[in-house]
């Protein structure tokens, strides 16, 4: 680190090409008191390779303010992006950042596209950064200061970095990032979150070693276009697919799918389980409430806020993964003011303030004036938009904790006949069975998604089958499935807002030894002249594995026929569920390819070879009183 040879590979500045910033005619260069304003030209060397310290180098370009074709000379920090989704994509970044005074640096992660080595998932991008940063910190056009930026994958990266402690690194912003992996986002209570299984199926042959020799990239590429009948041919073997021809990607994710304790395996990133690891840095964690990553962005603030002083701040969206420009997904529009309209100058003002030590608007005004910002969903007037989507609106609030202060947690049972109310059911015995035949899962409609690209709908949607379902093609409601049991509460008579983290407390036995139970909070809107039928939207889901119920490091099989209590969480939300509207759960054993699919018969984790219909008993008594746990927010006497 800090070698001779690392600063060869920065000087002279061999491949620099030049870039005109859009703006270069109305920005000027000021040089004053050693100080920067905005620059009108940028320049940038392209494929640096870095070495880390086991000798791989990793593909690095460097965005510099230029006067001209010449870089500035002075130090500047560093807007750090470490990702595997080929730098090259960092261009709009590179340009804004170097022409407001920083300078930009994109780096492939191990493994992926021009950089050496052997891919791995996150394990090796704690190290990494810390080299990378020792390395930044040692260029002359470098103050010595680093903020990282990315979403997603390189979210995870900025997690990882902190966790690893880089002594230069001074801030973060991770967005929609990779967090508290054994717990609720790639194993979820024991299921695992097909996502990554599409993930590995994508980019196993794009970006990685396998994928440099174009007659197997193009095996890979087959490979990719069938997802759809490999989903149908579950699990997927180690060596039984063309995946083999990319060891490293076959390897993760056949291991992960076959690990289900939250232990060592998961232990990257892990932040909800030793937040004392993260290094005490300003966080800013974006994220939103119909992300798949929603859950961890606020498992970690809440974590943070207890182990740092930070400050940590937090913003939720109603927002699907990496959109927060937008303000309408899936079936639903949340009205413009849901999207941040400029995606780098926000950023740029917490970069300024925490880095250059500007006294601006963080702590003082929107999106910065308090540690939490979050859009209470449900508040538009149900019509259809000119695209012929639900106007579910809804507005911004600022708020001070996670969860608020404020909060009322109120037990809503589930009541024979498939009611849903405050009141505990007062009989001594009640069930409700069905059959779960894993071989005919419960199709996904939306939800807490990403890296779901064709295989399942993201966001907000009508609970109802269609063309737009490659695996639920006929227009009927989920809830005419006899494997899905709907609990509604009567029309409300006032509004009521559920703002928080919510758990499904769910009484329950099975015919299997292992099982599945999952839950889902829904919106229903009554039927009106634009939705006839009303709209049964998806607030929020979740799933537990029968054998994680007692521990999730721990797998317990169960007694047939014997009764057990399950905590199933769902995905956190804010929403006003409307006068006139319900509130409904719905409670199956399956949601496919959200997760994978339980065989039902307690064989280790993706190695069955055989399934088994299970038939599911959910108890609404007296003495096992099912029920949802709504975190609800008591009204304001202005909103009265």
């Amino acid at each position: 680190m800090g070698t001779q040879q690392q600063k060869q590979d920065m000087t002279p500045y061999n491949a620099v090409v030049r870039r005109q910033s859009r703006w270069a005619f109305l920005i000027v260069l000021v040089i004053a008191s050693g100080s920067f304003s905005a620059a009108a030209d940028y320049v940038v060397q392209r494929d640096v390779m870095v070495p880390m310290r086991d000798g791989v180098r990793l593909a690095t370009d460097v965005y510099r303010p230029a006067v001209g074709d010449q870089p500035l000379d002075e130090a500047l920090p560093v807007i750090l992006s470490r990702l595997p989704y080929n730098k090259a994509g960092s261009k709009s970044m590179g340009a804004y950042y170097a022409t407001h005074g920083y300078v930009f640096v994109a780096q492939d992660t191990r493994g992926r596209y021009n950089s050496e080595g052997v891919w791995h998932m996150l394990t090796d991008d704690g190290p990494d950064g810390v080299d990378c940063a020792a390395w930044i910190g040692q260029q002359p056009w470098s103050n010595g200061k680093i903020g990282m930026i990315g979403t997603s994958y390189f979210g995870g990266t900025q997690h990882a970095m902190a966790i690893a402690g880089a002594p230069e690194l001074t801030t973060v912003i991770p967005v929609d990032a990779m967090a508290n992996m054994g717990r609720q986002s790639i194993r979820n209570a024991g299921a695992f979150e097909l996502r990554f299984w599409n993930w590995i199926f994508l980019n196993a042959g794009r970006g990685s070693r396998a994928g440099k020799n174009p007659a197997t990239a193009e095996v890979l590429r087959e490979m990719a276009d069938q997802r759809f009948a490999y989903l149908e041919n579950l699990p997927t073997r180690r060596g039984m697919t063309p995946l083999r021809l990319s060891p490293e990607y076959e390897d993760w994710l056949i291991s992960a799918m076959e690990h289900g304790p939250n232990d060592e395996f998961w232990a990257q990133n892990n932040i909800v389980d030793a937040p004392e690891k993260y290094k005490d840095i300003p966080v800013y964690l974006v994220s939103g409430w119909y992300d798949s990553w929603g859950g961890n962005n606020t498992a970690t603030f809440m974590a943070l806020n207890s182990a740092i002083k930070g400050p940590v701040y937090m913003i939720m969206g109603p927002w699907i993964h990496g959109k927060q420009t937008g303000h309408a997904h899936g079936q639903v529009n949340f009205g413009k003011d849901a999207a941040i309209s400029d995606q780098w100058a926000w950023r740029k003002e917490w970069y300024d303030h925490w880095m250059k030590g500007i006294d601006n608007s963080v702590g003082k005004a929107d999106p910065f004036k308090t540690p939490v910002r979050i859009f209470v969903m449900g508040t538009g007037d149900g019509s259809k938009d000119e695209q012929g989507r639900l106007q579910h609106g809804g507005f911004w609030r600022n708020e001070l904790e996670w969860p608020l202060a404020r909060t009322e947690y109120t037990e809503f049972y589930l009541q024979s006949g498939g009611g849903l109310s405050t009141t505990m059911p007062k009989i001594e015995q009640a069930t409700t069975q069905y059959d779960f035949d894993p071989k005919n899962p419960v199709p996904n409609i939306g939800g807490n998604l990403s890296s779901s690209d064709d295989i399942m709908l993201q966001g907000a949607w009508n609970q109802k089958g269609g063309p737009h379902l490659w695996n639920f093609k006929d227009p009927i409601p989920l809830s005419a499935r006899a494997d899905v049991l709907v609990f509604q509460s009567e029309p409300l008579e006032q509004d009521v807002e559920v703002t928080g983290e919510i758990e499904v407390r769910l009484f329950a036995s099975s015919s299997a030894i292992d099982t599945d139970f999952t839950a889902k909070l829904i919106d229903v809107y009554p039927p009106s002249a634009d939705w006839p039928g009303g709209f049964d939207l998806n607030i929020g889901d979740g799933i537990v594995r029968a054998r994680f119920r007692e521990s999730l490091t721990k797998e317990v099989m169960m007694t047939p026929g014997e009764t057990y209590e399950f905590t199933i969480k769902l995905y956190p939300t804010s929403n006003v569920f409307k006068k006139g509207h319900r509130i409904r759960v719905d409670i199956s054993s399956s949601n496919f390819p959200r997760f994978d699919v339980n065989p039902n018969t307690g064989e280790p984790l993706n190695r069955h070879r055989t399934t088994k219909v299970a038939t599911q008993t959910i108890y609404h008594d007296a003495s096992r009183p099912s029920r949802i746990v709504l975190p609800v927010i008591p009204a304001s006497p202005s909103d009265e």
